[in-house]
């Protein structure tokens, strides 16, 4: 096999729109190939020995140029190879975009008896996102969570998370996020800062945002995809309840690290099914 690579964004995703082009010390193009659904790049092209140039190239990221020498083999392995988003701090193109709830992931981590942790997810949700197109700090986000949607996989756990010891969802059936404003973090990072409403209660909350990227989708739309992390306590949320072990240990933990993984379809509605 005459060359392979993995190309990453730099949160670890893979550019599966990437292309590598190697040239050689005359400037010559040898080998040209394109990257799979995994962001790999297997050609078979047998290359002779010597020195090349390798130069990875994806709409959206700024391009990477390095060395490569073929062996006698007539193979190069070119490794993992990480692009970075072009033009510095960036969000998707400005306008509305419509959270997928299919393909997005609502999640949550607590401590549970002290040595390991319980993983729980919300099933129901949806939201909008608005990038503005003068100002990237004015842009907006609101989701909507459907908090009896609570799922941590042990049916028991999950009828006391939903009572008037937690979530309490007969009276507060709606858990909702509305952002203030948005900073930026890094290339790729912004903070979104925001109010989150629980349980009755409404706390201001940062998220921290990573922007993964956008790109065509099977289905001929457009998407944008995000993770973010933010870390609350129960207490703040008026969920005092807890059962506390032998030791002083606490049955389960009062802080609780959120996990979101969103994509995002551009326009004001998602694609019909």
């Amino acid at each position: 096999m005459g060359l392979t690579a993995r190309i990453r964004t730099r949160d670890g995703w893979a550019v599966s729109h990437a292309v590598v082009t190697v040239t050689d010390m005359t400037g010559t193009q040898v080998l040209r190939a394109e990257a799979d659904a995994e962001g790999a790049v297997r050609d078979a092209t047998e290359l002779v020995p010597g020195a090349y140039t390798v130069i990875v190239t994806a709409v959206g990221y700024a391009p990477a140029a390095s060395s490569a020498i073929v062996t006698a083999s007539g193979r190069a392995e070119i490794g993992t190879v990480t692009l970075a988003r072009q033009g510095g701090a960036e969000l998707p193109p400005p306008g509305p975009w419509t959270i997928d709830p299919v393909h997005s992931s609502v999640a949550a981590v607590a401590q549970h008896l002290g040595i390991s942790s319980v993983h729980g997810r919300f099933t129901e949700f949806g939201g909008r996102i608005e990038i503005a197109p003068d100002d990237i700090a004015r842009s907006r986000v609101e989701a909507v969570i459907r908090a009896a949607s609570i799922d941590t996989g042990n049916g028991v756990r999950d009828t006391h998370l939903k009572s008037g010891d937690f979530l309490d969802v007969e009276r507060h059936p709606e858990i909702t996020y509305r952002s203030t404003g948005v900073s930026a973090a890094g290339s790729d990072r912004w903070t979104v800062h925001g109010e989150l409403s629980m349980h009755g209660v409404v706390r201001p909350v940062d998220l921290d945002l990573a922007y993964l990227g956008t790109g065509a989708d099977p289905w001929g739309g457009t998407r944008a995809a995000f993770r973010a992390t933010a870390e609350l306590h129960r207490e703040d949320f008026a969920m005092n309840y807890n059962q506390v072990l032998q030791a002083g240990i606490a049955a389960i933990g009062t802080t609780l690290k959120v996990e979101l993984d969103i994509q995002a379809v551009q326009g004001d509605a998602l694609p019909a099914a």
